[in-house]
C-alpha cells in the first residue's frame, strides 16, 4: 500500500509543483533540489495513487491514448478495424537508473531485420514505458549531459524518435518529468536547468510539532494501513476532484492583459535570457487558477507561479550561497506595485 498524498506533512511547494504539472503537463516537469529523506519519491508515488485510472489502447507497449496521438501500430489498427480496444490502468512511476545507456533510454532498431525483411522492428526503451506516466530521475545532476538532453528533448516534444542507418521510428513519449538533485554534489548546466519548468528546494522539517506529526502518521499507517487510508479517503477524493476539475477548466481560464504585463515585468527585472520563463510562469499561473476553481489569473497566482518558476533560472555568482537565487526573486516580487 502507498502512503496517501494528502497525509504528507509539509513540503507544500513540492506538492503544489507536482499538482500543477498534472493539470498542465506542458509546464515542463519539476526539479526538486534538496537532501535525501525529505519525501520526494514518496510524494510522486502517492500522487499516482491519488489520480484516477486512464484509458489506454489494449496491448499497446506505449500505452497510447485512444483519443490522442497514436503510435504507428495503433494507427494501422484503427485504419483496419475502425476502432481500438481499450482498457484502464493506473499511472505509474518509471525510475531512470543513473548508469542508463542511450539505447536503454530511447530504444533500439533492428537494422539487420529491416534490411532483410523490409520491416521495422523496434525494441522499446524506458521512454516507451514512461509515456503518460511519471518519469522519476533521482540525482539528475549526476547523469551524463547527453542523456539529460535526450530526456528533456522528449519531454518538450512529447515524442521519441530513434534513427539508425537512415531508418527511423517515432512513438509518443508524453510524461511528467520529475528530477531530484543535491546541489552540493554537483550542478546542472544552466541550459539544462532552464528546461525544467518548475523547481523547488526541500529540506527536513525543523518544526518539532511537524516532525512529531510525521512520526504519528507513519506509525498509524504502518500499524493499520487500511484504517489510515480510510481516515484520509475523504481528503484524497476532494483533492482528486480539484485536480481533475482543474484539468477540465484549464482552457477556460481568463488571462487579463494586466497579468501578462506583470509576468513580463518580473522576468525583465531579473534580466532573464529568452522567453521560456515568461511562458512557464503563465502556464503555472493558469494551472494554479484552475486548481483553485477561479476564473481569471490574479496577482497571487502570478506570485506563486513565479516563485516556482524562477529560482533555478537565476545565475548564482561565485561564492554566493546555494539558495541565494530565491532572495533575488522575492526582492523583485516585493518591489512590484500591487
Amino acid at each position: 500500500m502507498i502512503f496517501p498524498f494528502s497525509a504528507i506533512v509539509g513540503q507544500d511547494e513540492m506538492k503544489l509543483g507536482l499538482l500543477l504539472n498534472v493539470i498542465d503537463p506542458g509546464i515542463g516537469g519539476l526539479l526538486i533540489m534538496g537532501e535525501k529523506g525529505t519525501g520526494k519519491s514518496t510524494a510522486v508515488r502517492a500522487l499516482t495513487e491519488l489520480l484516477p485510472e486512464i484509458d489506454v489502447v489494449a496491448g499497446c507497449p506505449f500505452g497510447c491514448d485512444p483519443e490522442g496521438y497514436l503510435c504507428s501500430t495503433c494507427r494501422d489498427s484503427l485504419e483496419k478495424d475502425g476502432e481500438l480496444n481499450r482498457e484502464k490502468r493506473k499511472m505509474k512511476v518509471v525510475e531512470l537508473p543513473l548508469g542508463i545507456t542511450e539505447d536503454r533510454l530511447v530504444g533500439t532498431l533492428d537494422i539487420e531485420h529491416a534490411l532483410k525483411k523490409g520491416e521495422k522492428r523496434f525494441e522499446p526503451g524506458l521512454l516507451a514505458s514512461a509515456n503518460r506516466n511519471f518519469l522519476y530521475v533521482d540525482e539528475v545532476n549526476l547523469l551524463e549531459d547527453h542523456i539529460v538532453d535526450l530526456l528533456l528533448d522528449s519531454a518538450a516534444m512529447g515524442v521519441n524518435t530513434v534513427e539508425r542507418e537512415g531508418i527511423s521510428f517515432t512513438h509518443p513519449a508524453r510524461f511528467i518529468l520529475v528530477g531530484t538533485m543535491n546541489p552540493e554534489e554537483g550542478e546542472l548546466r544552466p541550459q539544462l536547468l532552464d528546461r525544467f519548468g518548475l523547481c523547488v528546494r526541500v529540506t527536513s522539517l525543523r518544526d518539532q510539532d511537524s516532525r512529531v506529526e510525521i512520526l504519528r502518521r507513519r506509525i498509524s499507517f504502518d500499524t493499520n494501513p487500511d484504517g489510515f487510508l480510510g481516515d484520509w479517503q475523504e481528503q484524497q477524493d476532494r483533492l482528486c476532484r480539484s485536480v481533475m476539475d482543474g484539468r477540465k477548466r484549464l482552457g477556460e481560464i481568463d488571462t487579463p492583459e494586466a497579468a501578462l504585463a506583470r509576468i513580463v515585468s518580473i522576468t525583465t527585472q531579473l534580466s532573464l535570457d529568452g522567453h521560456r520563463a515568461d511562458i512557464v510562469i503563465l502556464k503555472a499561473a493558469r494551472a494554479l487558477t484552475a486548481l483553485r476553481g477561479e476564473q481569471a489569473i490574479g496577482q497571487e497566482e502570478i506570485r506563486e507561479a513565479a516563485m516556482l518558476s524562477l529560482a533555478h533560472r537565476q545565475k548564482r555568482m561565485p561564492f554566493e550561497e546555494i539558495g541565494s537565487e530565491m532572495v533575488k526573486v522575492e526582492q523583485v516580487l516585493s518591489e512590484l506595485s500591487p
